[in-house]
């Protein structure tokens, strides 16, 4: 039993597993009170205010010289002693409950699907959108001023999905019927229904849109070009694991009008 549950859980594609796991050791951590969420939420004062570090006056000596260094050195290691901020926030999706294991499973399977389907054997090029949409979130949140940003994140990752495969029909609650592309909107319908805000929900379907765009629409347009190019780094650090993946079988079978799921609310 415990070689079968380790041998399913290899068989996750790695980015999904390492986010995924994230995600879970993330929220039991809260849950046994290790930490708490206002260690974790985003707060751009903490992140940024603090590191702003300002050297001393006057150095008249060699002397002093060495000691303003010192003091610069142990003034930039306290300023980043927040920069986890920047990370945690897309990781804890609010203490366990319903909220938690609807955001975990769309999580999961969208991220999922996501790598094994469209960026199957492409790994850096799924990180870099992951980072893509991880930064522009994140400048978006500080106007937005939103405290945690993993649901904006999945929301993203589901527009993109749902782009991607315009045929492929959802079955939401069993009662439902409607194609991919209209997945995103019905889940901040829900949102608001359950009287939750719908920024994070706008601010996924916006960032995810943005990405859609700039890589599958405009290359595509007359005289358009692509504009967002993975840094080759990633591909030295990623494109080795591409060919471990190549004998995973996929979550679902990724042709347009052959997926159909049955989804329900993620909030």
């Amino acid at each position: 039993m415990a070689s079968s549950l380790r041998q399913e859980y290899f068989q996750i594609p790695v980015v999904t597993r390492a986010y995924t796991t994230a995600c879970v050791l993330t929220t039991a951590a809260v849950h046994l009170e290790v930490v708490t969420p206002s260690q974790l939420h985003f707060n751009p004062d903490l992140i940024i205010t603090r590191c702003q570090v300002t050297a001393p006056v006057s150095l008249n000596s060699g002397k002093a010289e060495v000691r303003g260094r010192r003091w610069w050195l142990t003034s930039l290691f306290t300023s980043l002693s927040q920069i986890w901020r920047l990370i945690t926030s897309f990781l804890f999706f609010g203490s366990l409950g319903f909220s938690f294991l609807f955001n975990i499973i769309f999580l999961y399977r969208y991220c999922r699907m996501l790598e094994e389907g469209s960026f199957r054997g492409r790994t850096a090029d799924f990180v870099f959108m992951l980072l893509f949409g991880g930064v522009v979130i994140t400048l978006f949140g500080v106007v937005a001023n939103v405290f945690f940003l993993g649901q904006a994140f999945i929301i993203m990752l589901v527009y993109v999905w749902s782009r991607r495969h315009p045929l492929t029909r959802i079955y939401f609650l069993g009662l439902l019927s409607f194609q991919a592309p209209f997945l995103p909107w019905l889940l901040m319908g829900f949102s608001l229904l359950l009287g939750n805000s719908i920024v994070v929900d706008l601010l996924g379907i916006s960032v995810g849109h943005m990405y859609y765009f700039l890589e599958d629409v405009f290359p595509n347009r007359a005289g358009g070009r692509k504009l967002l190019r993975t840094p080759d780094l990633l591909h030295v650090v990623f494109d080795q694991l591409d060919n471990t993946d190549e004998r995973r079988l996929p979550l679902e079978e990724q042709q347009d009008g052959e997926l159909q799921q049955d989804e329900g609310p993620h909030n």
